[in-house]
């Protein structure tokens, strides 16, 4: 029998997108999606609609004709509203000419890369990670490096000297994602600091995924960031997205942070591939930001009061390991016994209707655990905490 890659070679693509990976936590959720009692914990998102003073501008607009090509970078108004939010929760002064809007976070990481790196060029990640930052480099030809977060149950932790021990000649830039999807692990001040000192010795770019800095469980209303050390000179591009804070995951609106003298480098990339975001998206955007923060305070809260629920649940049977995360949404565990995260994911969802997202989806040291997103009704957080423990206690 044929198999699909090999049907597909006749077609001669380019290997590198023959080759892209199909993505593990798709994979579950098509196993069962619409199926009839589910609690979907399996993707990032929450199960909240976007809230009415975020959409009804946005309605608005397209009925009053906002539908024409529209500023690349993005509209005025709104990355005025982007620095005035930088400035309320980062305490840093910018303008207008700082942002550039894109069609999502995915978008923005997608520009970053090609503005940065191409052919035979390496950009170091830590792992696990989300998988669309490697996929999105490979694909444009470029070598995605893994490195190891160490695990423990007191939290997981950065090596320093296996960072730098993954750069070469050919690495061009750091990815940092913190707090990180899926492990919740965030950086210190001073883990970012020495991160920054590593990029500078070695001249390279730091891609800054902070796009769960509001999602905090430490000290404070954030998490640490390179905004708090960056000096002027310092190679940071800021990637970041609408769909995590207000609940606007189906918008797929984001932007980049960066340098105003890259901001027509950034014009051209966004010209060459959407020509710019709707106008009348931006109009929600736009108010999201200078209006929602009282719905992301709400958002943390519930987070914060569902992480509970599952951890002490999940903590209690004795059989799951976890390291509690210091921010994002996700719980990243392993269940005593499982090694083959695909087959168990499958396993549970067929046998309990919890949808997991699998570990081996996530790369390097992700195997074996599980990634739930807990960002849900509480209702159906202490649903999924019974239905896993009664699969745990069944495994005896």
């Amino acid at each position: 029998m044929t198999s699909p890659q090999s049907s597909l070679e006749r077609f001669h693509l380019r290997a590198e997108a023959l080759h892209a990976p199909p993505s593990g936590i798709v994979a579950v959720v098509d196993h069962a999606r619409g199926r009839d009692g589910l609690v979907p914990l399996w993707v990032g998102e929450g199960d909240l609609p976007t809230p009415r003073f975020i959409s009804e501008p946005a309605a608005a607009a397209l009925l009053d004709g906002e539908t024409f090509y529209t500023w690349q970078q993005g509209i005025p108004e709104l990355r005025e509203a982007l620095a005035r939010y930088y400035e309320r929760h980062f305490g840093i002064r910018s303008g207008p000419r700082d942002y550039v809007v894109v069609g999502s976070g995915m978008q923005a990481i997608q520009l970053a890369i090609q503005a940065i790196a191409g052919a035979g060029d390496e950009c170091v990640y830590l792992s696990p990670a989300w998988p669309n930052f490697a996929a999105a480099l490979e694909i444009a030809g470029g070598k995605a490096v893994p490195v190891g977060l160490d695990f423990a149950e007191t939290g997981w932790t950065l090596d320093m000297s296996r960072l730098e021990a993954a750069i070469t000649p050919r690495t061009r830039a750091l990815f940092i994602n913190t707090p990180s999807n899926p492990t919740g692990w965030a950086a210190t001040r001073e883990t970012l600091s020495a991160i920054l000192e590593l990029a500078r010795r070695h001249g390279l770019w730091i891609i800054a995924d902070e796009i769960y800095s509001l999602f905090w469980y430490g000290q404070g209303t954030r998490a640490p960031s390179f905004l708090d050390i960056q000096e002027d000179g310092d190679r940071i591009l800021y990637v970041n997205s609408f769909s995590k804070n207000w609940a606007m995951t189906g918008w797929r609106v984001g932007w980049i942070k960066a340098p105003p003298a890259l901001m027509p480098v950034f014009e051209n990339l966004v010209q060459y591939s959407t020509s710019g975001v709707p106008q009348f998206m931006q109009r929600g955007a736009t108010v999201a930001l200078d209006d929602g923060d009282d719905l992301i305070a709400s958002h943390r809260q519930r987070a914060s009061e569902a992480l509970e629920i599952l951890t002490s649940r999940l903590g209690a049977t004795g059989r799951v390991r976890f390291a509690r995360p210091d921010g994002a949404f996700y719980l990243f565990f392993e269940i005593e016994g499982v090694t083959d995260s695909m087959a168990s994911a499958l396993r549970i969802v067929d046998e309990t209707g919890v949808g997991l997202a699998p570990g081996v989806a996530f790369g390097l040291g992700g195997e074996g655990f599980f990634r739930a997103c807990f960002n849900r009704d509480l209702g159906q957080i202490a649903e999924a905490a019974a239905r896993l423990e009664g699969f745990i206690a069944a495994r005896n």
